[in-house]
């Protein structure tokens, strides 16, 4: 059960981060952060009132406050990496965020089979290949590694916090909903400040209300990520579900290749392969 919800979050989130990724080059990305928040949020507040989650609030919902507060700061700084780019440094770069839960397990005290270690340094090895670093060509901002190095740990930190916040279906659902509320809140916040600093909070040609599907996907495509890692990190090892879960690069170059039809480049495919011989060995560890 851990693998497949782990790799259920993965799907989510490549094809979330593709969709923002994609929204962020013609919308800010802070408004991209609140706009696709809003949406999952109002969602999220209509099956906790289904479901009656209420019932399960409790102090475990201050860990979702905490993934509420840094999902916003996290999503904005890889939005804007991915702006800067190039994107060959940035997607595998930001696949070190399996570092902050794998080393949670770590403290907490798991120990990884010999099988699941090597099935870990094959998988890290293979996310960060899949995103087709480039070695040469383009220069890379400083700025831009900064931003993907702060979005790895905040993205890191999120689903160890996600991960804490719940033990049952209903009160997951209850989380979710406080840390889409926070996102919200604290994202608008920030546009806030933005906008009066002088910065545009919508394109030119004003709100793009033909890409709101676009923004319902995004928002709902990440809430679905958080919900199905905290399954996984409930179910079975935080180091296996935190590195199985962090494949979703692979996701986002997949799409690229499909939607976008752009190439996968050599090195790119070696990784998506090399990613699919780690999370065998995971399974089967």
């Amino acid at each position: 059960m851990t693998a497949l919800f782990a790799l259920a979050t993965s799907l989510l989130w490549g094809l979330a981060d593709f969709g923002g990724g994609l929204l962020s080059r013609r919308v800010p990305a802070l408004t991209v952060v609140v706009v696709s928040q809003t949406i999952a949020a109002t969602v999220l507040g209509a099956i906790v009132v289904a479901t009656g989650g209420w019932s399960e609030a409790g102090p475990r919902l201050w860990f979702a406050v905490a993934a509420g507060l840094v999902g916003p700061v996290a999503m904005l700084a890889f939005y804007k990496a991915l702006a800067l780019g190039p994107m060959g440094v940035v997607s595998p770069l930001g696949s070190l965020s399996v570092a902050v839960p794998v080393g949670v397990g770590l403290f907490l005290g798991e120990r990884p089979a010999l099988l699941q270690v090597a099935g870990i340094v094959v998988a890290v090895v293979g996310v960060v290949l899949a995103g087709g670093p480039q070695l040469k060509g383009a220069p890379v901002q400083r700025q831009a590694i900064v931003l993907t190095l702060v979005a790895a740990f905040g993205f890191g930190a999120v689903m160890a916090l996600i991960a804490e916040a719940s033990t049952t279906l209903t009160g997951l659902f209850l989380a979710l909903f406080v840390q889409r509320v926070t996102n919200a809140v604290a994202g608008g916040a920030a546009l806030c400040v933005s906008v009066r600093r002088g910065s545009p909070a919508l394109p030119p040609e004003g709100f793009p209300y033909a890409s709101l599907p676009a923004f319902a996907f995004v928002g709902l495509a990440d809430v679905a990520a958080n919900g199905t890692y905290s399954v996984a990190a409930q179910h079975g090892p935080v180091t296996v579900a935190a590195v199985l879960a962090s494949l979703y690069p692979v996701i986002t170059a997949l799409a690229a290749r499909f939607v976008l039809s752009e190439r996968l480049r050599a090195v790119q495919a070696a990784g998506a392969g090399l990613a699919l011989a780690g999370t065998l060995l995971l399974a089967t560890g």
